[in-house]
């Protein structure tokens, strides 16, 4: 309701009480008309600050409900490595810790979490940031993962973390190119950067952790750069690790859309994209 709309309804009651007939001024600087402002400006105030307060009420009861799937992906993202936890709870020892030892032991910044296909089991898929780069967090680190949510976890649930190598993705595009923007290997002319390249790689950042690979939003990315008249998708493939053998296992093809086993892609190559007239 806007401040117009409150002073209104507030003029309305004022005309109805005989012992306020005096107040009949129609001016814009008349005191009660100002006074009367101010009130349904502040109420308009005070409404927000409850509806912020109410939306923020509600947003902790859906996420952050114990023993909830969004519960314990926060619960992940709160992990700090080398930190105790105080006994009987889910909180760490924090009182002779720093902010920057804190925030430096919080090495989780990517995290899910999703029922398994066996009922009770929750599978908590992690990712730790490098240099810019979604990474996986080291063996010692993931065992104290697990060690954590050994002591949170709610009684039943069967927690597996996954904690893998990034999803290989294997491009091979077609780019029909406007000649007059884009040279033969895809750099631009005119500013002497390989905007294809650049815009797969943003791409890539822009998918949510765990986020559905559509080839079809890819295509878009890719038809929106100047110089480009057509990208073609020849074939798209993707190979996910091996956690027994620590390999990556033998590329599948993606005909419409993936879902990465590790949360996360990585383009192997841009060796097999070609550029035609």
């Amino acid at each position: 309701m806007k401040v117009q709309e409150i002073k209104n309804k507030m003029i309305a009651v004022k005309e109805n009480e005989s012992s306020l007939k005096d107040l009949n001024s129609t001016s814009k600087v008349s005191i009660w008309n100002l006074f009367l402002f101010i009130v349904a400006f502040c109420f308009q105030d005070l409404r927000s600050y409850f509806d912020a307060h109410r939306k923020y009420i509600d947003y902790r009861l859906a996420h952050e409900k114990a023993g909830t799937l969004p519960w314990y992906r926060i619960m992940a993202l709160a992990f700090q490595n080398g930190f105790d936890l105080i006994a009987d709870t889910d909180k760490f020892q924090n009182e002779t810790a720093t902010s920057e030892e804190i925030d430096a032991s919080k090495i989780i910044k990517y995290a899910t979490a999703n029922d398994g296909e066996v009922p009770g089991t929750i599978v908590i898929k992690v990712a730790t940031e490098i240099n810019g780069k979604l990474s996986r967090i080291t063996s010692q680190q993931e065992e104290s993962l697990e060690q954590y949510f050994e002591e949170i976890k709610f009684a039943g649930d069967d927690i597996t973390v996954i904690n893998h190598l990034a999803d290989k993705l294997f491009l091979t595009l077609k780019i029909y190119r406007d000649a007059l923007v884009l040279d033969e290997t895809g750099m631009s002319i005119l500013h002497g950067n390989k905007p294809i390249e650049e815009a797969l790689q943003q791409f890539m950042k822009e998918l949510p952790f765990d986020g559905e690979l559509i080839l079809q939003s890819l295509v878009d990315k890719l038809q929106a750069i100047k110089g480009v008249k057509i990208a073609h998708i020849v074939e798209v493939k993707s190979s996910s690790l091996d956690a027994s053998k620590d390999t990556h296992g033998t590329p599948q093809l993606i005909e419409v859309s993936k879902i990465p086993a590790s949360g996360y892609f990585e383009i192997e190559t841009f060796e097999n994209i070609s550029y035609v007239v």
